[in-house]
C-alpha cells in the first residue's frame, strides 16, 4: 500500500479500491472547518470538490483492521480517516493540453476567492490538486484549506500558483512549450528568472511578462535568498481591508490568467488531418456506422480511443454512454476536444499521451504518479485504433503482433481497429521512401495477428481503398 507524504497534515492512500485519507492533529481543526463550511458544501455538492466523508467509528475500526493500514495510521499520528471520491481515471498536468490547466487554474482561483466567505484560506496553489471528470476539473485535496486570520492580506500560495500554472501557460502560449517538456521535468513548475532568458526586450516591459517574469526577476536580484521579509505575512486590523486587498490580488491573476487563455484558432499539422485522410464521405459514413453498430452490440461502458485526433468517434462512444479517455499526442487537436466535450457535457477526457511512448511513472520513487499504462491497464471495457495503427507500424517501427498485445492489455472485451495496407496513399506518405520494410504487411497477415489475443467477430473492407475495419474480441 502506498501513501502520499508531502503534506504534513495527512496521507491519501488507495485501500481495496477506495480513496482514504488519513488526518493528524496538524491537520484536524483546519479539516473541522472546512467540513462545516456553507459554501464547501456547496462546491462539494456541485462536484467542483471531490466528494469527502468522515468515517463512522465503526467503519474506521473495520478499516484498521487491516495491519498496513493501522501500521500508516500510527506512523502518520491519526486522528481522523476520511474517505473520497473516486475519480474514474486519474490523470496528470503534463498529460492535459494547455486548455485543461487554464481549467484548473481557474477553478484554483474561483474556490479561494469563494471560501474566502467563510474564513477559509489556501496553503497550496498547484494544478496537482486538481483531476478532471470527463472534461470537468475536481478539485482533490480538501486539506490545501485553511482557518485564515481575517486580517491577513497574504495569498500563500501566490508564487506556486504562477509557478505551476500561469509560467507554463505563458511558455506554451508564446514559445510553443508542451506542458510535458515544462511539468515532467519540474514539479514546481518554472521559474521567473528562467523565463526571462528567452524574453525579448519588448516583451520584458509588456503585459503578461512584466508582471509575470520581468518584476519578479529584477527584484529577485536585490534580496538574499534567505531574507525573511520576502515571506512575512501583511496583516491588518481592519479585516475587511484585508479582504479587499486580498480579492484585488485574486482579480489581477484572473485577468492575467485570461491573457494566458489558449487561443480556439490554432491549427496544427494534425488539426486538419482528417480532411485528407483517403475517405470519401460515403467511406467516412461507412466507417462510422461500422463503429456505431460495435457500441451498440456491446455497449462499452469505458473506452480508450487511441489516435482520436478531432474527437469524432470518441463522441460517438461517449453518446452511447460511455466514459471515454481520449489518447492523441498533438495538445492543439485535443483541445477543441476538450472545448466540444464540455460545451456538449460529453463524459471525454483528452489527454497528451503517445501510446508508443506513453507517460512514465514520476515523482518519488516513480511512484507519485503512476504511469500511463499503470492507470489504463485492463480498465477499458472496449479500446478504438482508427487511422493510427500505421503511425505506430510506420513512425515509431512498432510490430503489429506488439500493437495488438498492448491492446489486449487495455481492453477487458472489444477492439476496433483500422488496417491501413501498404498501398494506402497515406500509408507510402509517411513511410518515406521505405516502402520495403512494410511489403509483406496484408489483411492476412493482420489477422492470423489478431487470432493470437482475439476473436475476429466482423470485418469490413473499405471499398476502393487499401483499408479495413475491424471488430475483434479478446479470447
Amino acid at each position: 500500500m502506498t501513501a502520499s507524504f508531502r503534506d504534513p497534515a495527512g496521507s491519501l492512500f488507495h485501500f481495496q479500491g477506495g480513496i482514504f485519507r488519513v488526518v493528524n492533529p496538524v491537520g484536524e481543526a483546519d479539516l473541522a472547518a472546512f467540513l462545516g463550511s456553507p459554501r464547501a458544501a456547496q462546491w462539494m455538492a456541485s462536484g467542483a470538490i471531490a466528494g469527502t466523508r468522515r468515517l463512522s467509528p465503526a467503519e474506521a475500526d473495520g478499516l484498521l483492521a487491516d495491519p498496513s493500514v493501522q501500521a500508516l495510521f500510527e506512523a502518520r499520528r491519526g486522528q481522523i480517516l476520511l474517505e473520497h471520491e473516486r475519480i474514474a481515471f486519474p490523470s496528470f498536468p503534463y498529460e492535459w493540453p494547455p486548455e485543461m490547466l487554464h481549467a484548473a487554474a481557474t477553478l484554483t482561483l474561483d474556490l479561494a476567492q469563494d471560501l474566502l466567505r467563510d474564513h477559509l484560506g489556501m496553503k497550496d496553489g498547484t494544478p496537482y490538486n486538481v483531476l478532471f471528470r470527463g472534461p470537468q476539473p475536481v478539485f482533490i485535496d480538501i486539506l490545501s484549506f485553511e482557518r485564515r486570520d481575517p486580517g491577513d492580506a497574504t495569498w500563500v500560495p501566490y508564487s506556486q500558483f504562477v509557478r505551476t500554472f500561469l509560467l507554463p501557460l505563458l511558455a506554451n502560449k508564446y514559445y510553443g512549450l508542451a506542458l510535458d517538456q515544462i511539468l515532467t521535468t519540474r514539479r514546481d513548475g518554472l521559474e521567473p528568472e528562467e523565463v526571462y532568458a528567452w524574453t525579448t526586450l519588448a516583451q520584458r516591459i509588456r503585459p503578461p511578462f512584466l508582471s509575470l517574469v520581468s518584476l519578479p526577476a529584477w527584484l529577485g536580484r536585490k534580496h538574499q535568498p534567505d531574507a525573511a521579509s520576502i515571506y512575512r505575512h501583511m496583516t491588518f486590523a481592519d479585516p475587511e481591508k484585508a479582504r479587499f486587498i486580498l480579492n484585488t490580488l485574486l482579480n489581477g491573476l484572473r485577468r492575467t490568467l485570461r491573457r494566458l487563455q489558449p487561443a480556439e484558432s490554432k491549427t496544427s499539422a494534425w488539426s486538419d488531418y482528417t480532411i485528407g485522410c483517403n475517405y470519401t464521405a460515403e467511406h467516412f459514413t461507412a466507417k462510422e456506422r461500422f463503429v456505431r453498430q460495435a457500441l451498440a452490440e456491446y455497449s462499452p461502458k469505458t473506452v480508450l480511443d487511441v489516435g482520436c485526433n478531432t474527437g469524432h468517434f470518441s463522441a460517438l462512444a461517449a453518446q452511447s454512454g460511455a466514459a471515454v479517455v481520449a489518447l492523441d499526442y498533438d495538445p492543439v487537436v485535443l483541445g477543441q476536444v476538450w472545448r466540444k466535450a464540455r460545451a456538449e457535457k460529453r463524459d471525454i477526457l483528452p489527454l497528451a499521451v503517445n501510446l508508443t511512448r506513453p507517460t512514465p511513472g514520476i515523482g518519488w520513487r516513480n511512484q507519485e504518479c503512476p504511469s500511463f499504462l499503470e492507470r489504463a491497464r485492463g480498465k477499458f471495457d472496449a479500446v478504438l485504433m482508427l487511422a493510427v495503427i500505421h503511425h505506430m507500424l510506420v513512425t515509431e517501427r512498432v510490430p503489429p503482433a506488439e500493437i495488438l498485445e498492448l491492446a489486449a492489455e487495455l481492453t477487458t472485451g472489444i477492439l476496433i481497429v483500422e488496417f491501413i495496407g501498404p498501398d494506402d496513399s497515406m500509408f507510402r506518405r509517411i513511410t518515406r521512401g521505405r516502402e520495403e520494410l512494410h511489403k509483406d504487411l496484408t489483411p492476412e497477415l493482420f489477422e492470423t495477428l489478431c487470432r493470437r489475443r482475439f476473436e475476429i467477430v466482423r470485418t469490413q473492407h473499405v471499398e476502393g481503398s487499401a483499408r479495413w475495419l475491424y471488430l475483434l474480441k479478446k479470447i
